[in-house]
């Protein structure tokens, strides 16, 4: 009995590639330990956003955030009222996550995923981008 699996690549959709591979990465070792420590160390300013975070709670909230991204992707109306959510903490009133720090993120789940899922390729990485960025040009238009 052949299974979605079986499906070539080409045939497969982004966001689908997108869940096994977070799949994948959510059963890695410190794929969200290795995504902060090394987002933190991609500026003094990203490093204080977080100087004074519980770090289990960030990552469990970051555990969800990506799993809402990719509903958001599929046009989850639950996925769109917490990306509103998200959105409207990450808002210059409240934590001003500024639009520039976005591309700093996903460049850095990018690299983390890379480090943590050994299926992904250049292609999948374009996948990812791509659900991602959904989400976030809808978060950057909250700000």
């Amino acid at each position: 009995m052949k299974t979605h699996l079986d499906k070539p690549r080409s045939e497969m959709t982004d966001v689908f590639l997108v869940q096994q591979s977070y799949g994948r990465c959510c059963l890695s070792e410190g794929f969200f330990d290795d995504f902060y420590t090394a987002f933190a160390n991609k500026s003094p300013a990203i490093a204080e956003k977080f100087a004074h975070t519980d770090m289990a709670k960030q990552k469990r909230l970051l555990r969800q955030g990506i799993s809402y991204m990719l509903m958001y992707y599929n046009n989850s109306k639950l996925a769109d009222s917490k990306i509103s959510s998200i959105a409207e903490t990450h808002a210059r009133g409240h934590f001003a996550i500024s639009p520039e720090l976005y591309d700093i993120w996903l460049e850095t789940l990018l690299d983390t995923i890379q480090a943590h899922d050994p299926m992904v390729d250049e292609a999948l990485k374009t996948s990812w981008r791509n659900v991602m960025l959904k989400g976030i040009q809808a978060m950057v238009a909250k700000y």
